[in-house]
């Protein structure tokens, strides 16, 4: 029997997603528009995706906005970017409240100019209790950055000796990272062409599903997300597992690791 796309996607919606949202340049430049003006439209697709991802029911959406290595751009466009950050912020984080949306910010906050830590901190704070869907902005993050800091405070708790180097394991060292009280991004999506993962999120994508698309990301909407999700829910995932052992342990009801908190 022929299962409709929908069905499809009903079998097997991933808790978190994760998307680098690539291509807002190169949309504006085809258009021969600034570079900045693709960024503002991205900003709609970012309301766009987190509408549907509110409908699907999906735990947590991680979106890359801005990279440790993007200061190495234009500082016009920089400016720029800080510039929508906090305008986006502005008008956007009521919206967000309202519909019960959890915003949260990743990445090293030091570089940012005082004015956006304090909009970015009372966003935080008036939507903190929110369970509907978490949004994750990583902004001025980049993931060896994330699992450097965790090595270092991991060092001190040492050092200090809250925990000796005995007790560190995957789950020890795993609870200093940004993402630590969230579950791993099932799905990965890049759009724009590229296919890398550029230092997004590394430690936590070690059995995230990859997915790319030529879709600028100005143009992602609700069909390119459903694309997404009807390739992730006719992906096996094994976890180190065999195709055998997986689709048996499915056939008894059990859990398979990492789908479950």
């Amino acid at each position: 029997m022929q299962v409709s796309r929908n069905e499809i996607i009903a079998v097997q919606i991933p808790r978190h997603i994760a998307i680098i949202m690539d291509g807002n340049g190169r949309w504006a430049k085809k258009r021969f528009l600034p570079r900045t003006a693709g960024h503002q439209a991205g900003v709609s697709a970012v309301r766009k995706t987190v509408e549907y991802c509110i409908q699907k029911s999906v735990a947590v959406l991680t979106l890359f906005a801005f990279s440790s290595e993007n200061w190495r751009r234009p500082q016009q466009e920089v400016s720029i970017l800080m510039e929508l950050f906090i305008s986006t912020l502005e008008h956007e984080t009521e919206k967000l409240h309202q519909n019960g949306v959890r915003l949260r910010v990743i990445g090293d906050r030091g570089a940012l100019a005082r004015p956006l830590q304090d909009k970015i901190a009372a966003s935080e704070q008036l939507t903190r209790n929110n369970q509907k869907l978490n949004l994750v902005i990583a902004t001025n993050y980049g993931g060896r950055w994330d699992i450097l800091q965790g090595v270092r405070e991991v060092a001190r708790k040492v050092k200090e000796n809250v925990i000796s180097i005995a007790d560190i394991d995957d789950q020890v060292f795993e609870s200093h990272l940004s993402l630590s009280d969230l579950p791993e991004p099932d799905l990965f999506i890049r759009t724009g062409g590229e296919q890398r993962i550029s230092n997004f999120v590394l430690w936590q994508l070690a059995y995230t599903e990859l997915y790319f698309t030529t879709t600028l990301w100005p143009d992602f909407d609700e069909q390119s997300l459903e694309l997404a999700l009807e390739d992730y829910a006719n992906r096996q995932r094994r976890f180190g597992y065999t195709s055998e052992q997986v689709e048996s342990r499915a056939n008894q009801s059990v859990p398979q690791p990492g789908l479950l908190d």
